[in-house]
């Protein structure tokens, strides 16, 4: 008996809403489309054509993936982040929508030099570089595995020659001052990891927490910022919605001034800026 692509979806999305997966009818489109090699826009074109079996077979391995809530960016290979495509897998954190207000805050500033610490999947480092065609950038990781998905990211932006990569701990190899620092660093306190969303477990921990009260990287950076920073160069961070008050009084105790909080789409504190004199 044959069956149609119209026919995988349902049995897919209703696969996993046994398994409890909320976004269960869009993973199914995505793991269908993959299957297919076509984008999910043009999925609706495919519908009634014929889904073999093996096809089946693949989405279906894919699908016990998803309902053991590996991330669908790793499952597909990619997470869209400021309107372009970005490799990730599990030894990056997955580049999400609210790391764009960070983007734009930078972008609001002028700078022909930056510094991305802890630049995982090199989302920020990468965006920022294909907006401003004639800056240079040094991105920073202590993952190896990080640093080989950021180059590939740049390479396939057409940024890798304006970005140089370091295994560092946040400064300590980098030399040098900067119009911009950007970092997007590990801000989960350690007595809030039993509550994440079980996707979180697919991603780096030490991208996620800092084994305290999440404020440890944010200690270093600020207090490293002044000597890495440009006269009127800025230090943004994003940070989790209540940290807000504690970082920003870090940024002035290290001496930074015009320090502030910015909200993101939602209204909730997710990034803190400082400027130095």
């Amino acid at each position: 008996m044959s069956q149609t692509v119209q026919d995988g979806i349902v049995f897919i999305t209703d696969y996993l809403r046994r398994d409890g997966i909320d976004s269960a009818a869009l993973d199914a489109r995505l793991i269908i489309s993959k299957v297919l090699g076509v984008d999910k826009s043009r999925l609706t074109l495919h519908l009634r054509e014929e889904f073999s079996w093996d096809q089946l077979e693949s989405a279906y391995l894919l699908a016990v993936d998803r309902a053991d809530h590996t991330p669908m960016s790793h499952i597909l290979g990619y997470r869209e982040f400021y309107g372009r495509r970005f490799e990730v897998n599990k030894h990056v954190l997955d580049p999400r929508p609210e790391t764009e207000t960070l983007i734009a805050q930078a972008l609001t500033k002028p700078f022909s030099e930056v510094l991305d610490l802890g630049t995982g999947s090199g989302a920020i480092a990468v965006t920022l570089l294909t907006e401003r065609s004639s800056a240079l950038g040094i991105a920073t990781d202590l993952s190896p595995n990080a640093l080989k998905v950021a180059a590939r990211n740049a390479d396939s932006h057409g940024v890798l020659p304006r970005l140089h990569f370091e295994e560092s701990d946040w400064y300590a190899v980098v030399g040098g001052t900067f119009d911009l620092i950007v970092s997007n660093p590990p801000y989960i306190a350690l007595d809030e990891m039993p509550f994440l969303a079980p996707e979180l477990a697919h991603e780096p921990r030490m991208a996620l927490t800092d084994e305290a009260d999440g404020l440890t990287a944010y200690r270093k950076i600020a207090a490293g910022a002044p000597a890495h920073l440009n006269a009127g160069g800025w230090l943004m961070v994003e940070i989790g919605w209540q940290q807000g008050p504690d970082v920003a009084a870090l940024f002035k105790d290290a001496g930074l001034t015009n320090v502030a909080i910015k909200p993101d789409l939602d209204g909730r504190d997710r990034v803190v800026i400082g400027q130095k004199a």
